[in-house]
C-alpha cells in the first residue's frame, strides 16, 4: 500500500522533530521558517503486538512488520494560498498526501520563535486551514464555470460533477472544509478526482511540553485543540515531540524505564502511528509460520483477492480461497490444532471482505 500521510504545521512548532522522532531520518531542524522546503518522505514500522504473539503460537524464523509512510511538509504561513513563502509548491505537497497530521505547538518556550509572536493553538490551527480552504475555492472555481457550460448539453457525467462543485462552492465560501460535507459512494469518486486539500481526513497532533506528558488532558492548548478537533469530526492526539525525539535514540530497555518514570504506559509515536495508519483507512492482516510471520497493511473494505494481491499478483489471478482464522481466536485457543479443533477455521471465498487481525493461508492456481 502506497498511502502516505502529511505532516503539515506552521513553521517551528515541531513538525521535523516529531518526523525525526517517527523515522529516525534526520530531517533538518533549525530555529527559523523555511528550514524544510522539501519534503521529506520516511518509511516507518507499525507497531502490533499481535504479530509478536502469533510467532509465540505459530513460530517463523523471521518477523516482518507492515510499514508505511509519512511525508514532513515544510511550514505554511499566511498568505500560503497566494503563494507567500513558498505556498504553492507546500500546497502541491499536501495535494500529493492521503491524509494530514496537523501538528499544532501547544508548549511555552522564549527560546523557540514563534511566527506569528504568539502561542495561540486556535489561530494557528484557523491560519493553516483557511489557506487551505481558500486554496481549494480557488480549484473549485476554475472548474465551476468550464463544467457548468458542458453540464447544460446533458451530459450525464458533467451533470454529476456540477451537482458536487454547487455542494462544495458554498461550504468552502463560508470558510468550512469539504471534509465537513457528506457524501454519496458516487459523489466520493468525483470528489476524489478534484484532489481538494480540504477533503483529506485529518489528525491534531498536540505538540506538548514534557511536563505535560503524564496528563495531557491538563494542558489547557489541548483542550482547546481538542475542543476544535471535536466540532469537524477529527481526532487528537497530545505528544512531546522533543521528547519522543530523545527516546527514539535509546534502546528497548531504557524506552521501557524512560516511559515508565514519565507515567506514561506507551510512546507517543506509537500512538501516532497506529492513529495516522487509522486515519488512512489502512488495516492488517497477517500471514504466519515458516520462513517469515508477517504483517501486511490492506485499505478496509477490501475482498479477498484483492488483498490476495498485496502479497503477490498470481495470488490475486489464481484466486481460489482464503483459509482464515482470527487473530482472536489463535489467541483465545492458543495454537493453530486448537482453533481447528473449535471449528473456527473459516474457507473464504472471491466476496469475502477482509478484517482487521486477520490470519490468512491464500489458496490460488494460476
Amino acid at each position: 500500500m502506497s498511502l502516505t500521510a502529511g505532516i503539515v504545521g506552521l513553521p517551528n512548532v515541531g513538525k521535523s522533530t516529531l518526523f525525526n522522532a517517527i523515522t529516525k531520518a534526520g530531517a533538518e531542524m533549525a530555529n527559523y521558517p523555511f528550514a524544510t522546503i522539501d519534503p521529506n518522505v520516511g518509511m516507518v514500522e507499525v507497531p502490533d503486538q499481535r504479530l509478536t504473539r502469533i510467532d509465540e503460537l505459530i513460530p517463523a524464523k523471521k518477523l516482518v512488520h507492515t510499514t508505511f509512510e509519512f511525508t514532513d511538509i515544510a511550514g505554511i504561513v499566511k498568505g500560503a494560498s497566494k503563494g507567500e513563502g513558498l505556498g504553492n509548491k507546500f500546497l502541491e505537497n499536501i495535494r500529493q498526501v492521503d491524509a494530514i497530521v496537523h501538528v499544532v505547538r501547544a508548549f511555552d518556550d522564549p527560546n523557540v520563535t514563534h511566527v506569528s509572536n504568539k502561542v495561540d493553538p486556535l489561530d494557528d490551527i484557523e491560519t493553516i486551514n483557511l489557506e487551505l480552504i481558500l486554496a481549494d475555492l480557488e480549484s473549485i472555481n476554475k472548474r465551476y464555470e468550464r463544467v457548468e457550460k458542458v453540464a447544460r448539453t446533458k451530459d450525464k457525467e458533467a451533470v454529476a460533477e456540477f451537482n458536487v462543485l454547487k455542494k462544495i462552492k458554498p461550504v468552502l465560501e463560508a470558510g468550512k472544509s469539504v471534509r465537513s460535507l457528506e457524501f454519496d459512494e458516487d459523489e466520493q469518486k468525483i470528489v476524489k478526482g478534484l484532489f481538494l486539500l480540504t477533503s483529506k481526513p485529518v489528525l491534531y497532533v498536540a505538540n506538548i511540553a514534557e511536563d505535560d506528558m503524564a496528563q495531557p488532558q491538563e494542558c489547557e492548548y489541548v483542550q482547546q485543540i481538542q475542543q476544535y478537533a471535536q466540532q469537524e469530526g477529527s481526532e487528537t492526539l497530545a505528544v512531546s515531540a522533543k521528547t519522543e525525539e530523545e527516546i527514539a535514540q535509546l534502546d528497548e530497555g531504557d524506552k521501557l524505564d524512560f516511559l515508565e518514570a514519565e507515567g506514561v504506559e506507551e510512546s507517543g509515536l506509537d500512538r501516532l502511528i497506529k492513529a495516522a495508519y487509522k486515519l488512512l483507512g489502512l488495516a492488517t492482516f497477517f500471514t504466519a509460520g515458516g520462513k517469515e510471520t508477517r504483517a501486511w497493511t490492506f485499505k478496509q473494505g477490501m475482498k479477498a483477492p484483492q488483498v490476495a494481491g498485496i502479497i503477490h499478483s498470481d495470488f490475486e489471478r489464481g484466486f481460489i480461497r482464503a483459509e482464515t482464522i482470527s487473530f482472536t481466536d489463535l489467541d483465545k485457543y492458543g495454537s493453530l490444532a486448537a482453533v481447528r479443533e473449535a471449528g473456527r477455521l473459516r474457507l473464504e471465498g472471491k466476496e469475502y471482505v477482509v478484517q482487521d487481525g486477520d490470519i490468512i493461508e491464500f489458496r490460488f492456481n494460476v
